[in-house]
């Protein structure tokens, strides 16, 4: 069924529910606001910090947003999506988005990764804020690896600034004691948890409000149901809300109902 066709039916003028929307205009609830704080707060302290969540939680989405706000003349941002790279790919990494060309041996690459952050501080007076995603797939080795770039002049100064996103294990990890010397440098940890019921109902409204749909659309019964079995996660909600809007539109019906919210729940959960 076209996404199309679904569309004019509800009097919509985009796609609801999907990714992509412009930082000013992201949903902004309380766990995820909070997130976005505590990531400017690392940036001006050039700090290391920890950003967990369940997957869908909104994460990249806090990122976007404190990132957003950063002025680009003052700041630089690396944004490391793939820990597949390795131990040398997170310096090769560094140095090609500092502008400059990777050295061949580990050996001499890790020295040119930290003088260019070193330059980027110093020179450019840009402060540096390394996005590690994906973080609990990195491996023993490359967790070790950020740990010694964090090391910098004895620890008289922070290079820079580096928030670590995962999912929850990635915070249980680190307080292994094979661990412990990277997690003691960890000044700021922030677990971003689901919206509650009226932040998830505000969250449809303002969503459908950007889609062209201002009245009422889903009822309260069938908001209750989707916040209960998403757990206010905003990635979950989204594809149990696009799918009982498809629901609605093959019942022809004009509001989505708690019927709609619970053939979308059996549709997406297989319950």
């Amino acid at each position: 069924m076209s996404i199309d066709r679904i569309q004019p039916y509800f009097g919509l003028t985009a796609p609801p529910f999907g990714a992509g929307l412009p930082p000013g205009s992201l949903h902004r609830f309380a766990a995820h606001a909070e997130a976005t704080a505590r990531i400017s707060y690392l940036v001006e302290s050039e700090a290391l910090g920890l950003l967990t969540g369940e997957v869908g939680a909104g994460k990249t989405t806090a990122l976007r947003a404190a990132t957003a706000a950063l002025d680009p003349s003052r700041h630089t941002v690396i944004y490391l999506a793939n820990p597949a790279i390795g131990s040398r790919g997170l310096y090769t990494e560094i140095v090609s988005r500092l502008g400059g060309e990777p050295r061949f041996h580990k050996a001499m690459l890790i020295p040119q990764a930290q003088d260019l952050l070193a330059r980027e501080r110093e020179e450019r007076k840009k402060r540096v804020l390394l996005i590690v995603d994906e973080a609990h797939l990195l491996s023993p080795e490359q967790l070790e690896e950020l740990r010694l770039l964090t090391n910098a002049e004895m620890d008289s100064v922070r290079p820079f600034a580096a928030v670590l996103v995962g999912q929850p294990q990635l915070r249980r990890r680190l307080r292994m004691g094979t661990f412990a010397a990277l997690d003691q440098r960890i000044a700021l940890r922030y677990e971003l948890a689901g919206m509650d019921g009226a932040e998830s109902t505000d969250y449809l409204a303002h969503h459908l409000k950007l889609a062209g749909r201002e009245d009422r659309l889903f009822s309260d019964d069938a908001v209750a149901l989707l916040h209960e079995r998403s757990r206010g996660i905003p990635r979950a909600l989204n594809n149990l809300a696009t799918q009982a809007l498809i629901a609605t539109f093959a019942a022809e019906k004009s509001i989505v109902d708690e019927s709609a919210a619970q053939a979308a729940v059996a549709e997406v959960m297989g319950e």
